[in-house]
């Protein structure tokens, strides 16, 4: 049973992620204790039910969005995904936030800045009482995110990184979190069942089964303002770092660069946030004879992650109860793409389990090299 204690949440960056997040926490705001839940892996998590989690803030720089309160933003044009919930006025006014380098080439033909000077992030997240701060800036966000990252520590909230900007494995910022006594966890949400998920379980399949894994790749293309801002591929540098390197960690030895490929791959409107995968393996097995392998796999995208944030918010919100402090690795390592130390799938989902009861601890803090 929940105790009746809250997790206030501020969500930096109104688009789908944030529609999803948001729908979920009411959609499921009834669920049961216990029993399988479709779409939760965990309906209490450390004590704290999916109802605990109350929104607090929200930022975003479309002028379509800022002054809206969040109920009606996250349903604004050119948010696109799944309408699965009706959500009540919820008093939350989406403030206007840092663009710096948040607003990339494509998204400028489709969002209008918002006018006005960006709002006091820090006293706003203190004066609401924020516990964690989630991060949904558009890919390639790196200036954005830093400089709100500096907010976050400066108002004391715990931060669960959802985009591949990397905070979380870095040593400065474990180091400046853990300096706080503030807790974060990333990097890059690691979806329900996403492509890398499925990716990487493929991956350590043949791994664990004596297959030579030669030739990979995984091609995806949506609907989204996610796939259209990545059109731009200056700004994909990070993601595909991310997306690679959460399979190709797996392995106990290197593919050369030309035989993997792994990334984001087109932009097909009429999708909208449904994104389409493909992989294929392509292996050597028992007395050199070749496997192949091929999947399709559809998704809506944003709901796909929603679930694995409601976690991650509840994890953070213990760590700050415990006085923990730095990345945690366990939780880290089970939700995001690109954690400090990576960890098979199953190796991971223990250590979030180990974390959840309170006997495994670990966190980075910066001094560990």
């Amino acid at each position: 049973m929940s105790g009746g204690k809250k997790v206030r949440v501020a969500i930096i960056g109104v688009g789908n992620c944030a529609s999803s997040l948001v729908q979920g926490v009411y959609f499921y705001r009834n669920a049961p204790d216990d029993g399988v839940i479709p779409g939760l892996m965990h309906p209490v998590l450390g004590g704290y039910h999916v109802r605990d989690i109350e929104f607090s803030a929200a930022f975003d720089i479309d002028a379509n969005k800022v002054g809206k309160d969040l109920s009606e933003a996250i349903f604004t044009y050119p948010n696109n995904t799944i309408r699965f919930c009706d959500i009540p006025y919820m008093g939350i006014p989406v403030h206007r936030g840092m663009t710096h380098d948040g607003l990339g080439h494509y998204l400028r033909q489709i969002i209008r800045k918002a006018p006005g000077p960006t709002a006091d992030i820090v006293r706003i997240l203190k004066d609401t009482g924020t516990d964690v701060v989630v991060n949904f800036l558009p890919v390639g966000s790196e200036m954005a995110t830093k400089w709100y990252v500096e907010q976050i520590l400066e108002a004391g909230c715990g931060f669960v990184n959802g985009i591949p900007v990397f905070i979380a494995r870095e040593p400065y910022w474990q180091r400046r979190f853990a300096e706080r006594g503030l807790p974060v966890i990333g990097d890059d949400v690691k979806s329900q069942v996403g492509a890398t998920i499925v990716h990487r379980v493929l991956t350590h399949l043949m791994r664990e089964r004596g297959v030579r894994i030669d030739r990979t790749y995984q091609l995806n293309f949506g609907g989204n303002m996610d796939f259209f801002n990545m059109l731009e591929r200056e700004r994909l540098e990070s993601k595909k770092i991310s997306k690679t390197s959460a399979v190709t960690s797996l392995l106990d030895y290197e593919l050369p660069p030309e035989n993997i490929h792994v990334g984001p791959s087109d932009y097909v409107p009429w999708l909208q946030d449904r994104k389409w995968c493909y992989i294929r393996i392509e292996g050597t097995t028992f007395g050199e004879v070749p496997l192949n392998l091929e999947l399709k796999l559809e998704v809506w995208d944003s709901p796909n992650s929603a679930g694995v944030v409601i976690d991650a918010i509840r994890c953070c919100k213990l760590a700050l109860d415990r006085g923990l402090s730095g990345t945690l690795v366990g939780p880290s390592a089970y939700f995001m793409k690109s954690p400090p130390i990576q960890m098979p799938d199953d190796e991971a989902r223990r250590a979030v389990e180990a974390f959840i009861a309170g006997t495994d601890t670990r966190t980075l803090t910066g001094k560990e090299l």
